[in-house]
């Protein structure tokens, strides 16, 4: 009871924000995000009770800084002033969990080979959550700027009018600045979101195929770099295309996860009554259920049924999030909202694509759904920030005679 009364408060406190702050804002956006977050934390509840509690804690303390977000920051406009403060925190986050002192993650983490975490005393967290919103911020407000420079032709080679060769710039610093990413912090997911947000965001300013192109050759020679240098890299595309090559070790959790969809069937085992409950017969058990694999324990508990309602709410998400791009006041709103939606979008196809074999896993949390105070605290961010766009657009349509 005591829960269904802090839901039922939570409730009423977001829907006061909501009419406060964003009276305009699309009606879909809150109210799917939380749908999520209620599968995800039924989920953690029935697989593991010890994380549900602070889950929830996470939960109360995302939606306290979704109001502050929408709360504090009263026009889009205000975010790009600061893009270059933005930038530098951003930096200063991606960096932080390689410091010596205060970067070092928790044991459970160290297992799977990525550094992404600081830690104080007995709380630990993501910075690269929150600084990966602060990126897709920078990126947009530096794409405006330059627009001109990435879109007028100034140079001719034969028959072809090309760009300013300054211009190809951006693109090989989101390549070198994505594989250092990997290499210091062997955080595959982060790198290749951060590069598809950046030729998103490219590709939207410039209609330009050609940088897309560009882009997409770095990125195959920097992926066949990272599998070179990167043992992790490697045996994870390994485990990919095969992971019955090792279905004792690195290819084990794959094969439980695609084990735990054929269990799950059209409407699953029911919540609490999938195998993965089992934790005395690890033959059956499916590792990191509630986080990186939460998609999968929804396959089978809750079926082919529960998983494509989780699909169409990341699809109502993402519509919802392009709606607000279409209607934004200014070019910087429009590239914020297509940034902020395709980081949202995109990691959660890089998550289930992964648990599904579509894709190498890359360690990513699926948003809103997964076990991780971080991000679900950096989603409600993002969240707040889509918001307050979709406001001010529609806004200025509704007061269109």
């Amino acid at each position: 009871m005591l829960i269904v009364g802090a839901m039922v408060g939570i409730g009423l406190f977001v829907q006061v924000v909501h009419r406060r702050y964003a009276p305009a804002a699309d009606p879909i956006l809150m109210p799917v995000a939380l749908v999520l977050n209620g599968i995800g934390y039924v989920m953690i509840v029935a697989l593991d009770p010890t994380e549900a509690g602070q889950q929830f804690a996470w939960l109360a303390i995302g939606l306290v800084a979704y109001a502050v977000v929408l709360a504090g920051v009263r026009h889009s406009r205000d975010l790009e002033r600061y893009r270059y403060l933005l930038l530098a925190v951003a930096l200063v986050l991606l960096v932080a969990p390689l410091l010596p002192v205060i970067g070092r993650s928790p044991a459970n983490q160290n297992a799977y080979g990525a550094k992404l975490w600081v830690s104080f005393h007995s709380l630990s967290f993501q910075p690269v959550e929150v600084g990966k919103l602060l990126l897709v911020i920078f990126f947009a407000s530096y794409f405006v700027e330059k627009r001109e420079l990435l879109t007028i032709p100034t140079r001719r080679v034969g028959d072809h009018l090309l760009p300013d060769l300054r211009a190809f710039g951006p693109v090989a610093v989101a390549w070198v600045f994505s594989l250092v990413i990997i290499l210091a912090e062997h955080d595959i997911g982060f790198s290749l979101l951060l590069f598809v947000v950046f030729l998103s965001l490219l590709w939207v300013t410039t209609g330009r195929w050609t940088y897309v192109l560009v882009g997409l050759v770095l990125f195959a020679a920097g992926a066949f770099l990272a599998s070179h240098l990167l043992g992790q890299v490697s045996e994870r595309i390994s485990v990919w295309l095969d992971p019955w090559t090792s279905p004792t070790a690195a290819g084990y959790q794959p094969i439980q996860g695609e084990l735990a969809f054929g269990r799950g069937g059209l409407f699953g085992s029911g919540i609490g009554l999938g195998l993965v409950q089992i934790s005395n017969a690890t033959e059956t058990v499916l590792p990191v259920a509630t986080s990186d694999y939460i998609f999968a324990a929804i396959g089978e508990e809750l079926g082919l049924a529960g998983t494509v309602a989780v699909l169409v709410g990341y699809v109502l998400l993402v519509g919802a999030g392009l709606r607000a791009a279409l209607g934004a006041r200014s070019e910087f709103a429009k590239l914020a909202a297509v940034g902020l939606t395709v980081t949202l979008g995109f990691q959660a196809f890089v998550i289930m694509g992964g648990v599904t074999r579509l894709m190498p896993d890359t360690g990513m949390t699926l948003p809103f759904v997964s076990y991780g105070g971080s991000s679900l605290v950096a989603n409600y961010i993002l969240l707040a920030l889509v918001m307050r766009i979709s406001n001010e657009g529609n806004q200025v349509t509704s007061a269109r005679p």
